[in-house]
């Protein structure tokens, strides 16, 4: 092994350490990173990360992950930037597939663990709009926002009224929050390299792949499954618990899956470390039509992932211009305060009317979200117990 390729290999081995401690969801993950590559390695400084922080918050896709691609491109170019997204994702990925594995092949008490996972799910949620409420709405002008899109999205379901949802908060944005935005903020330049042609090649897949995944929605054929994934990685913004409504919708719209079984992975998904758009994983295998399942989870898992890695390497040479737009940044509050409300009503429906169905549900819920929320115990300690009291309550 040559000395390039030892260090390619330990810069994996370095991102596959966090992948494996990484708990918390992507706001404890962007905590790490700083710690590990700011602070702790010194290779880059706190203004540098800011500003990946910020290309990153800015485009569509799961930002924590693209964050870590982009820290590893920071560091040691491109390929340095796939070590590092895939030894992050590894873990989580390969335990999500165990979980589907696990579910699909355990036919004893499946539907009273599934029930503990599913009232997990409504104290998970709950504290997740709580948390992204006080940082994305955090005045009355977003809260109503908020309310208003969760309304509709609650009273017309469906993926279109989410796509239509983002696009009407951030012409609202648009209009009325310019006033938030400094007029005179510094920026430095990013150490990233990326030809023209590079980047309009990735947006050009990018804008292919989107167009192809839309087409095959509706279609039986097996790879719409992917389709639905690439969609939801596409159009996401807000990070990995906005996925739920996207996904939910696609995939139990289309009767690609079932309530339960989707909301059992979510849930599972919340008690491991690394990014939560893992959940594609689970889904992948437990859906799959055709092909080993591990397989077809690790499809599922590159169709989600994919468009937001695309997207990075495409919009950074428009990068330096895009950013100092303040009609672009006042957009990205209203969509912001958007997310928020399809959060509230994914947490009314599915994840409340599936989740509580007697008193004794509630009571579980309760508890478990007073351990998240007030007592700040980790998702991977409250979840597998609410697992265990579905199978001994139920």
């Amino acid at each position: 092994m040559s000395q390039a390729d030892r260090s390619l290999f330990n810069f994996f081995l370095i991102y596959l350490r966090l992948g494996c401690i990484c708990f918390g969801g992507p706001v404890a993950h962007l905590a790490y990173f700083n710690h590990e590559f700011v602070q702790r390695r010194k290779w880059l400084d706190a203004a540098t990360y800011a500003e990946l922080l910020a290309l990153c918050q800015f485009i569509p896709g799961p930002s924590s992950s693209q964050l870590c691609f982009a820290l590893g491109w920071h560091r040691g170019g491109i390929l340095a930037g796939g070590l590092a997204w895939l030894g992050f994702t590894l873990p989580s990925a390969v335990l999500m597939i165990g979980c589907a594995y696990g579910i699909s092949s355990w036919t004893e008490h499946p539907s009273k663990l599934l029930d503990g996972l599913l009232i997990a799910a409504v104290a998970v949620v709950a504290n997740a709009v709580i948390g992204l409420g006080k940082k994305l709405c955090p005045d009355r002008p977003r809260l109503l926002i908020a309310a208003i899109c969760a309304l509709i999205a609650w009273y017309l379901p469906g993926s279109l009224t989410q796509l239509c949802v983002i696009l009407f908060a951030s012409l609202i944005g648009n209009a009325f929050f310019r006033q938030f935005i400094p007029k005179h903020k510094a920026h430095q330049s990013l150490n990233l390299h990326c030809s023209a042609a590079t980047a309009r090649a990735c947006l050009t897949l990018y804008a292919a792949l989107l167009i192809g995944s839309v087409v095959m929605l509706n279609t039986t054929n097996s790879l719409a499954l992917y389709a639905h994934h690439y969609r939801a990685g596409a159009l996401v913004f807000g990070g990995g618990h906005v996925v739920l409504p996207l996904l939910h919708d696609s995939l139990i719209g289309s009767g690609l899956m079932t309530e339960d079984v989707f909301l059992a992975g979510y849930s599972s998904a919340q008690a491991l470390p690394g990014p939560l758009f893992t959940l594609a994983a689970y889904l992948g295998a437990i859906g799959a039509k055709i092909g080993p399942a591990w397989l077809a989870g690790c499809a599922a898992l590159s169709a989600i992932f994919l468009p937001g890695i695309l997207l990075l390497v495409g919009i950074l040479p428009f990068w330096n211009h895009l950013r100092k737009q303040i009609w672009a940044q006042a957009g990205l509050i209203g969509a912001n305060a958007a997310v928020v409300g399809l959060l509230i009503a994914a947490f009314l429906n599915p994840v409340w009317a599936h989740g509580i169905g007697k008193g004794l549900d509630l009571i579980l819920a309760i508890v478990a979200f007073t351990a998240l929320y007030r007592y700040k115990i980790s998702a991977w300690i409250v979840i597998p117990i609410c697992g265990l009291a579905g199978l001994i309550l139920s």
